[in-house]
């Protein structure tokens, strides 16, 4: 696994994008950071795992809401710089509570971003502290 990981290119912070795919719709579910570690987790698990900037850790995906993602496919682009994961969701992939983190739609006119997804769960109640 040593030669996979080290075939990647992470940048100055060690980190590699990773877009994340629905495998039925091919749709965009989210975009996230991974390092080295939470790529070999992945791999090891079958579960994603990301590199979160905020908080500076790695988190396992669904770990709090339950809301995980099976890996089915896992691709480099031709730099090797970017990862492209096609997944079974498990619920949602925003932590906003809508299926795909890209649920905002730009459109001509408006003075504000149109809600375009579907919310699946309301984030008080799962992620309430």
């Amino acid at each position: 696994m040593n030669a996979l990981l080290d075939a990647l290119k992470y940048d100055a912070n060690g980190l590699i994008p990773a877009i994340i795919q629905d495998h039925a719709t091919g749709r965009v579910l989210m975009f996230a950071f991974m390092n080295r570690i939470s790529v070999e987790k992945t791999i090891e698990t079958g579960f994603c795992h990301y590199y979160s900037r905020s908080r500076n850790k790695l988190w396992l995906k669904g770990e709090t809401s339950g809301h995980t993602q099976r890996v089915l496919s896992m691709r480099t682009d031709c730099d090797q710089d970017v990862l492209l994961f096609t997944v079974e969701q498990k619920g949602a992939a925003c932590h906003d509570g809508y299926e795909s983190c890209f649920y905002r739609e730009f459109v001509d006119g408006a003075a504000d971003w149109k809600i375009v997804g579907t919310k699946v769960f309301d984030p008080e109640t799962v992620y309430k502290k």
